[in-house]
């Protein structure tokens, strides 16, 4: 069975070693894959969006664990969310948003049975204590509706992530979530939106960022001259702004939250 990790702990500590460490001591035959452990500290969006590009591409019946956990220690719920395919185990603080937009909820469990958990639990180290032995527990057969409380989806914290919009100038407003290892700069406007926003062919689309614009849309990278910036669709299906063999975040100076503006143009 497959568990994949998903934290903010970064990888020159020893927390994610450590979580491992208990999982493979609990269950031996586990594989164990790492989605990320680079989401900047305690940014639920972030992760949101992490795992939602991410999650599908993974076999049936792999347990989906995500540690960014700001409550930790608090009386925040930790969940195991169960979909056709996953088992999703998180804290309850909205990091699952965009799970529960997209998929359908066969159930919901709040882990309160400490049984499954290590004998001692701290108050800071709850993916040691607490999500590492219940991914391990689950992986070995265990039930969800064994692991604590049925819980109601309404109940489940939410996060409000920005959603593109069009103004009232008529153009198509969106917002930099994220920024990759390279610099590209990942936004919240996906390809559905893009499609009907752009919904005669006649149309072609001006991106502006910041105080620059981008004019039309790129097939790859290298659609541009180097250093060059660009506009593409992602592979995780969202618009990205990227400047070819450079790094877009320092070439326009903006980051998350900055916003992306679309504009459409008729060509006669």
């Amino acid at each position: 069975m497959v568990i994949t990790l998903l934290t903010d702990f970064g990888t020159d500590d020893e927390y994610v070693g450590v979580m491992k460490g208990v999982i493979l001591s609990l269950n031996p035959a586990a594989t164990i894959i790492d989605i990320t452990h680079s989401i900047d500290p305690q940014d639920l969006t972030h992760a949101a969006h992490t795992l939602e590009s991410s999650y599908q591409y993974f076999p049936k019946g792999t347990v989906h664990v995500i540690v960014v956990d700001p409550g930790v220690g608090s009386g925040r719920a930790i969940l195991a969310v169960k979909t056709k395919k996953y088992v999703f185990l998180a804290p309850d603080n909205g990091v699952l948003t965009r799970i529960m937009d997209s998929e359908i909820i066969n159930s919901v469990i709040r882990v309160d049975k400490s049984e499954y958990f290590l004998e001692s639990v701290s108050q800071t180290f709850h993916g040691r204590d607490i999500f590492a032995p219940v991914a391990a527990h689950i992986t070995r057969g265990v039930q969800i509706k064994q692991l604590g409380t049925p819980e109601h989806l309404k109940n489940l914290v939410r996060l409000r992530i920005p959603k593109p919009y069009i103004s009232d100038s008529g153009e198509l407003v969106g917002t930099i979530v994220s920024a990759d290892r390279f610099g590209n700069l990942i936004t919240n406007i996906d390809l559905n939106t893009l499609a009907t926003f752009c919904r005669e062919q006649a149309e072609a689309v001006s991106i502006r960022i910041g105080k620059n614009e981008i004019i039309g849309l790129s097939q790859s990278y290298a659609s541009v001259k180097s250093q060059n910036p660009l506009a593409i669709m992602s592979s995780r299906g969202y618009l990205e702004i990227s400047v070819n063999c450079g790094n877009a975040r320092q070439h326009f100076r903006v980051g998350k939250g900055d916003t992306v503006t679309i504009k459409r143009h008729i060509q006669i």
